[in-house]
């Protein structure tokens, strides 16, 4: 094992305990060690780092900048034992990652999304109820993608009508109240999967036609498929997923919605964003407020709302 292979080992083991997944990051730094490892160096460089993110087949420049940046991150830590080390500049490749504009669906294309994911075909038969449950369940609640997938069985209290989100983004837990019509639908695929798996081969709630749990990369495939049947996505010439509106968006939709329904009731927003906050597991209130300059409607509901409240002071006095 080369030297900085066990320093990454190392790196990524200290971090973890400390309870990060380091997902992408472990995969990343992967990346980087073998390429390291067939140019026979062995500690991180500058120019190390800028010939193995040329090699990358990404093309986004905020991909790319994150990249390093991962790298940097690394070399930071490995600086205190290895003094070879040189630390990539902070904008050694100057790119701000710009979050996407969220697509905010329409009644009509959550159902037809739905009920089209009803009708994936399947040997067995359960892939339509499992992907049309699970995207009308990240649709009504606002659910993360891998929140969803990760349910198990006895997190799902359809009695009381309470999902158990344990350790999701930031080791954040949380309850999630669902509606009856939510529960409902729930129960009968629950009663369909439990009548073709009768022996539990996973604790998992959303199982695949081999009874495992699914994964968050077959639900967003799943999920492409079936956006371009129903016209929401594009076909790409390369691409096996295509463009266009993502399932991520839906938990967008949520939250844009929930805020719009608020102002035009007369709500006080200021006051009951931080229960929408909660509920989709923020880790602060300012990530529920990027939704005010995301979506036109809801920046448009603000103004007008702050234009009141400034006419109402100036009557006052």
């Amino acid at each position: 094992m080369s030297v900085l292979r066990e320093a990454m080992q190392q790196y990524l083991s200290l971090r973890r305990s400390l309870g990060f997944k380091l997902i992408k990051v472990g995969r990343v730094l992967e990346s980087f060690v073998v390429f390291a490892e067939k140019e026979g160096i062995s500690h991180v460089t500058t120019d190390l780092a800028l010939r193995w993110v040329k090699l990358s087949t990404a093309k986004e420049p905020a991909t790319l900048a994150d990249r390093v940046n991962i790298v940097r991150r690394f070399a930071i830590w490995r600086s205190a034992a290895d003094e070879r080390t040189e630390i990539p500049p902070k904008n050694l490749l100057p790119h701000r990652y710009q979050r996407k504009a969220p697509y905010i669906y329409s009644d009509e294309e959550i159902e037809k999304l739905v009920r089209t994911a009803r009708r994936l075909p399947s040997p067995r038969g359960l892939r339509g109820p499992t992907y049309a449950t699970l995207f009308g369940l990240i649709a009504v609640t606002g659910m993360r993608i891998r929140e969803a997938v990760s349910l198990d069985r006895q997190n799902v209290d359809l009695e009381e009508r309470i999902l158990h989100i344990h350790k999701s983004k930031f080791r954040k837990s949380r309850l999630v109240p669902i509606h009856v019509t939510t529960c409902n639908a729930m129960s009968d695929y629950a009663e369909k999967r439990d009548r073709m798996f009768p022996v539990l081969k996973s604790a998992a709630f959303f199982v695949s036609e081999q009874g495992t749990r699914i994964t968050n990369w077959a639900a967003r495939d799943n999920f492409a498929v079936v956006s371009r049947q129903i016209g929401i996505r594009k076909k790409v010439k390369g691409k096996r997923v295509g463009c266009g509106p993502r399932l991520h968006d839906m938990r967008h939709r949520f939250a844009a919605k929930t805020l719009v329904d608020w102002y035009r009731a007369g709500f006080d927003v200021e006051r009951e964003i931080h229960k929408l906050s909660t509920y989709l597991g923020h880790a602060h209130v300012n990530d529920t407020y990027w939704y005010l300059e995301a979506v036109p409607e809801l920046l448009e509901l603000a103004t007008q709302k702050l234009m009141e409240e400034k006419k109402e002071d100036w009557d006052d006095d």
